[in-house]
């Protein structure tokens, strides 16, 4: 092993040097080895599944994306309450109010979206 100063950073360029001749080893073996057939289908968009038909635009209605941001506040949400509901015992008064506050200000939340009928699906 080299000592000093510089040592420590020609061990380094070693590993790094080791770690691009591995990854460019197996690379060229891939390219060896690997089946060479050309189909058409694997250039079409989609290789299973269904065919795709039409043009490949299409829409989607903003409640889709809507569902998803509500998804995703209830489920921090439930990220911040089940440690809580582990440890309520040790926590006391004051945490309970807190989470009283959050659960409140999420209700609000789902409240307002209910109201802009953003939960109706047609």
């Amino acid at each position: 092993m080299p000592k000093g100063y510089f040592g420590e950073y020609l061990t380094l360029a070693f590993f790094a040097g080791m770690m691009l001749l591995l990854v460019a080893g197996t690379l060229g073996l891939n390219k060896l080895v690997s089946p060479k057939v050309h189909r058409d289908e694997k250039y079409l968009t989609y290789e299973c599944g269904v065919d795709p038909v039409g043009g490949g635009w299409s829409q989607t209605q903003i409640r889709y994306y809507l569902f998803g941001l509500l998804f995703v506040v209830f489920d921090v949400e439930a990220v911040f309450l089940f440690p809580w509901a582990v440890v309520f015992d040790k926590l006391g008064t004051a945490a309970f109010v807190e989470m009283v506050i959050f659960i409140g200000i999420l209700a609000l939340g789902l409240a307002y979206a209910w109201r802009k009928k953003v939960l109706e699906w047609l």
